[in-house]
């Protein structure tokens, strides 16, 4: 019988947790996953650019290895879930609205009272996310993939934007609650819905960075979820 490995999720806040982590559970039922919480945006952190934030992954993975006395041969791969929060659009897509308090995300653009800020947020986010999206090892070379969701997990799972934590956490819960029991139907939702962006991962990645579609509701999560469906049909078949 094969060890169980770990699966190590990096997401951005604890309602994103609350969203998959027992549902990722359930579907790598021969592994164990561990949900680490950055409790911020990575690819948009002040002291984080192209030349380090490879280093920066590695030290998530290293550190929980260490406080947990593991070794690189104990990860089966990392996934790491990345907001796109609309960073490839075209810069006129960023919109001055001086009545808006906080940044407020469409379909179309970006309004905002400080059209400065988003613009150079965009360019380093950008940047940083062009040097991890097609990196496929960190620390030790514990395999490593990058999947998006456009605009953020709150539009791809709930097809909402601008939600406050409470909303988040609401929807969240619901969301957990619905497909906990439901794994097939949680991969279908994934993998077959209009948002679904499941071809060769190369070109997801291409697609996302064209015209506004970081700011659309798109996914390449489902190419790992295809994965993960795959080895649960082997599965049932070797045990017909």
């Amino acid at each position: 019988m094969s060890r169980r490995k770990i699966v190590f999720v990096i997401v951005e806040g604890p309602s994103d947790d609350e969203a998959l982590g027992v549902i990722l559970n359930r579907l790598y039922n021969k592994n164990v996953v561990h949900v680490e919480i950055t409790h911020g945006d990575m690819t948009s952190a002040k002291n984080v650019k192209p030349e380090n934030i490879a280093g920066r992954i590695g030290n998530l993975l290293r550190g929980y290895a260490q406080a947990n006395h593991y070794k690189a041969v104990d990860f089966k791969e990392v996934i790491h879930l990345i907001d796109t929060d609309g960073a490839y659009i075209p810069e006129d897509a960023v919109f001055f609205d001086e009545t808006a308090e906080k940044v407020i995300y469409t379909d179309k653009g970006i309004y905002t009272a400080t059209p400065e800020n988003i613009l150079v947020r965009n360019r380093a986010k950008s940047s940083n996310i062009d040097r991890i999206c097609f990196m496929g090892k960190v620390w030790n070379n514990v395999p490593y993939r990058a999947y998006y969701m456009s605009a953020n997990l709150d539009h791809v799972l709930y097809g909402k934007l601008n939600s406050t934590d409470e909303q988040k956490e609401r929807d969240a819960c619901a969301f957990a609650r619905k497909y906990r029991e439901q794994l097939d139907e949680f991969l279908s939702f994934l993998m077959d819905s209009d948002f679904s962006v499941c071809g060769e991962f190369r070109e997801s990645w291409e697609f996302i960075k064209r015209e506004r579609h970081s700011l659309e509701r798109h996914t390449n999560l489902g190419i790992c979820m295809k994965e993960i469906r795959e080895e649960r049909e082997a599965g049932k078949s070797n045990t017909a």
